[in-house]
């Protein structure tokens, strides 16, 4: 009834989204106001996110039962956002009572779908480890389509999209299916890792990996703490977070102090989500390099935080949201002709160059795998050595394109950017 009642008044009260481009002389300025509901911060933000548009302030109330939001944004080239197919869109999803986003209970199905078979992982990080889960796949014959792969507190997790080699659409033998969770487990669980080691296979559909990645990883408590090294305490990427009392107006405020990042703020209200606290004020404000965020925010059940145990734990827990996302790794981008094997040959050849994958995007779009790794030595604290990318662009030959992007703290080659064309190995194993 009460999900009733609170539909009843949306229909009402429409959501209203304006978006103007004058107001502000550097970014794109975007008001949302709505019925309040719990949640709906997340729904804005992970749309906004999803455009890949950086948000460098923003401000939130929704105090009693109307929500209102404002942000400055820009797109990846740091222009206003003037296309008007996304402005449309924009205004279109946000206005509309379709967005819905997956609750901590793991619901996966928005869209039903047979073109894929959606894989969940988990297991304690060591080097390799994608390397031996994606040759598994390939020798089950298994083509990966999507995947996002992340490692955090020596815990690893991912999100794969895989479809039957041959036909190219969702495995569906369930003996097949019962094969592979049995030896990705095995993979997973290495030699000591049995109960914690998961494989999940959920039903084919629509999901939001990312939110899901957060999901698990909250699950597998992956913000409890881990000794740092002294080159990690020292590298200025630790986010400073701190939880205090505002007694006056019964609320808890949480602020955050980080270096800036593409989808921080998605990171941050996810994690205040799925922990079941609610955002009554806020304000965002980015600079060039750090990011500064303050939230009045109550339990949903209308409590602040209460215990000095509760206070660490969203200290901890909001610590972790940053770090998933945060690393020195050297990101490389590999784009080429997708096939049966790609991810299986790629990993193989960084982990045989000593290289530990931290994080990795994969992707498939017309028949071009597009994938993206963030990855650092294995064998010592040191950056990448660029010969070692020398290494990795002649084992990979020609016909695909490679992007190197090194960091200011690493040590890169003459150009911050190369691009290398390479692919006999693809070649090779194409033929």
């Amino acid at each position: 009834m009460e999900d009733e009642y609170a539909k009843l008044i949306r229909r009402m009260n429409p959501p209203r989204v304006t978006i103007d481009n004058n107001s502000s002389p550097d970014a794109t300025v975007i008001q949302v106001e709505s019925v309040n509901k719990h949640g709906i911060l997340l729904e804005v933000v992970q749309v906004l996110s999803d455009l890949d548009l950086v948000i460098k302030k923003a401000y939130i109330s929704s105090d009693g039962g109307w929500f209102m939001e404002v942000f400055n944004v820009i797109d990846h080239d740091g222009s206003k956002v003037r296309d008007d197919g996304v402005v449309n869109y924009i205004k279109k999803v946000l206005e509309s009572d379709a967005i819905y986003v997956p609750s901590l209970n793991g619901s996966v199905g928005l869209k039903p779908s047979e073109d894929y078979t959606s894989i969940e992982l988990v297991g304690t990080d060591r080097p390799g480890l994608l390397s031996e889960v994606s040759a598994v796949l390939t020798d089950l014959g298994c083509n990966v389509v999507d995947a996002e792969i992340w490692t955090h507190n020596a815990r690893a997790a991912a999100v794969v999209h895989v479809t039957d080699g041959k036909t190219n659409f969702a495995v569906e033998d369930p003996k097949r299916l019962s094969t592979i969770k049995k030896l990705l487990r095995n993979v997973l669980k290495g030699n000591n890792d049995l109960e914690t080691a998961k494989m999940t296979l959920s039903a084919p559909g629509y999901m939001h990996r990312q939110r899901r990645l957060h999901q698990i990883m909250f699950a597998e408590r992956d913000y409890e703490k881990v000794e740092k090294t002294e080159q990690e305490k020292e590298s200025g990427l630790r986010p400073h977070v701190t939880v205090m009392d505002c007694v006056e107006k019964d609320y808890t405020v949480v602020t955050m102090r980080c270096v800036d990042r593409p989808k921080l703020l998605f990171d941050v209200i996810c994690t205040l989500t799925d922990m079941q606290y609610v955002v009554f004020h806020g304000v965002v404000h980015t600079g060039d390099m750090e990011a500064y965020q303050e939230y009045y925010i109550r339990h949903v059940d209308g409590s602040p935080v209460s215990s000095e145990a509760e206070r660490e734990r969203v200290m901890q827990c909001l610590e972790a949201a940053i770090e998933r996302r945060t690393s020195e790794a050297l990101e490389v981008e590999l784009c080429t002709a997708d096939r049966v094997g790609l991810l299986s040959d790629i990993t193989r050849i960084f982990r045989e160059n000593s290289l530990c994958i931290k994080r990795a995007e994969i992707s498939t779009e017309g028949g071009t795998a597009k994938d993206k790794f963030y990855v650092t030595d294995m064998t010592s604290n040191n950056p990448v050595d660029p010969k070692t990318i020398d290494s990795i662009q002649r084992q990979i030959g020609e016909q695909a394109a490679l992007h190197v992007r090194w960091k200011s703290s690493q040590s890169p080659p003459e150009e911050t950017t190369m691009s290398f064309l390479f692919g006999n190995l693809f070649k090779w194993q194409s033929s």
